[in-house]
């Protein structure tokens, strides 16, 4: 059973995220509050969305699904990316995690958007296994960047400097 998630899940997403951090290695990553995903949630200017999975007889969440929309500058529509899908180990393989693909699937079809995307793990073999069976295909030619930390701040502040006066974004 598949559902949208409600603010009275808060608890239990924030709780999946966690075990989801753990099973990647990187709890200590992990840092994002209760308060904080409800925000981005269900604030008044969401950031993201979320699908809970359900098991089917007791009604208990066994994973979910977080996604915001993005847009495509070559289609001219908008995308779907998918920043975290997890399913508990003890319900893996009874389909959860298919089925949460294929809502989100059914939302970009819908909406007429054209793309849906996310990054996996490359260690996560049971998880590609599961994406190259739904016909998902790698961008062997992109690599995600990131900044963070010092080098975030660091180029955050070239934007800023005096020399670059024009900067619409600077104090």
């Amino acid at each position: 059973m598949i559902r949208a998630a409600t603010p009275a899940d808060v608890p239990v997403l924030h709780a999946l995220i966690r075990e989801l951090a753990d099973y990647e290695k990187a709890l200590s990553e992990a840092r994002a509050t209760e308060e904080q995903l409800r925000e981005a949630l269900f604030g008044p200017d969401p950031l993201a969305h979320a699908l809970v999975a359900a098991d089917g007889t007791s009604g208990e969440p066994v994973g979910f699904a977080l996604w915001f929309r993005t847009y495509s500058t070559w289609t001219g529509t908008p995308g779907l990316y998918l920043e975290d899908l997890f399913v508990r180990p003890q319900a893996r393989g009874a389909g959860h995690g298919k089925a949460l693909l294929a809502a989100l699937a059914a939302i970009c079809v819908e909406r007429g958007w054209s793309r849906f995307e996310w990054a996996v793990l490359d260690w996560n073999e049971k998880a590609l296994a599961v994406y190259r069976a739904v016909g998902a295909r790698p961008q062997d030619e992109w690599t995600v960047q990131r900044l963070t930390g010092p080098a975030l701040a660091a180029l955050a502040a070239q934007a800023a400097s005096p020399a670059n006066p024009a900067n619409p974004y600077a104090n």
